[in-house]
């Protein structure tokens, strides 16, 4: 049974509410921001955990990576609550027909990935037990990147006055990013392990730091001898059908959301974000196979400094 359309109940207690999300398929970048009116119409499923004390709640939307929800990501709703944070963890894949995108990145875009992490905010931001002004999202893996994106586009695009406050992105994948990275008020961090073999620590560190050069409050973590994934609290595994090309140039996005091609310097609106992976992969930085997990106590260590990010982010007031 996918996520979302099966009861949930955290180990403290708090039990989950089962929420379907309108959202959208578009084809990439470009028509999410320039021709959103062609965009296919989608629907995903998630699940909504609230403290138990009165709201109106702030929330943290979890955003899971290419292998869909696990254990890990519904242990932040537990760890959110727990600090009076609402959470709501969202199945992007359940809604589409998809069960893992390791192998193959293209089943939809990632433009898709960032405009359902606001359309879950604007689900949010309407529901009566939620403070509309302290929504956050955090993403893991391609989540990350989605999370990103989404507070990049949420300047670009009419978001009906739905705004993020923070942005948390674990070992995001920054192979896709905003050529002015401008996000507003919203408070961005960034985390990835130094053994990350999925995701370039350069190029997230260069995303912040793009960021910062626009006058944006964005911040940059490098866990010494993290791999990615190093919050799973589960033993370092391979993942052997994984498809990955780390090293593979920046693909820029245009205000509009057309792609520059790192081969041309060529912004092309028809450009699909297919065709820049295949790029990626016959210029030769594509390869198979890829590590996850958690070595010592680098899961400990990334909880602590989620936690203290939201903390600090959305001002929790903490239950006695």
């Amino acid at each position: 049974m996918a996520f979302g359309d099966r009861e949930v109940t955290l180990d403290n207690g708090v039990r989950g509410e089962p929420v379907t999300v309108p959202t959208a398929n578009p084809t990439g970048f470009h028509q999410a921001i320039s021709e959103p009116a062609q965009m296919e119409s989608a629907q995903i499923r998630g699940c909504v955990f609230t403290p138990p004390d009165p709201g109106p709640w702030p929330v943290v939307i979890v955003v899971p990576g290419s292998l869909g929800v696990a254990p890990s990501h519904v242990f932040k709703a537990e760890l959110l609550t727990s600090a009076g944070i609402a959470a709501c963890v969202i199945d992007p894949f359940g809604g589409r027909g998809v069960t893992s995108t390791v192998a193959n990145q293209a089943q939809y875009s990632f433009a898709a990935s960032a405009w359902d992490v606001l359309a879950t905010a604007t689900l949010l931001r309407d529901r009566d037990d939620i403070d509309a002004s302290r929504i956050g999202a955090q993403g893991h893996s391609r989540g990350g990147s989605a999370v990103l994106s989404a507070a990049c586009m949420a300047g670009l695009i009419d978001t009906h006055g739905v705004s993020l406050r923070g942005v948390y992105a674990a070992y995001p994948w920054c192979g896709q990013q905003f050529e002015r990275p401008l996000v507003g008020d919203t408070v961005v961090r960034s985390v990835i392990g130094d053994q990350d073999e999925w995701c370039l620590p350069q190029q997230v560190q260069a995303y912040m730091h793009a960021m910062r050069l626009s006058g944006c409050n964005a911040s940059f973590r490098l866990f010494p001898g993290a791999h990615h994934s190093f919050d799973r609290d589960t033993p370092l595994e391979l993942v052997e059908d994984a498809v990955i090309a780390p090293g593979a140039p920046t693909i820029y996005l245009r205000d509009d959301g057309a792609p520059i091609h790192p081969a041309t310097g060529i912004a092309d609106p028809a450009l699909s974000e297919r065709e820049a992976m295949i790029y990626g992969m016959k210029a030769g930085y594509g390869r198979r196979g890829a590590h996850i997990g958690t070595e010592g106590d680098h899961a400990r260590r990334f909880h602590e400094d989620m936690m203290a990010f939201w903390n600090g982010t959305l001002a929790a007031v903490h239950p006695e």
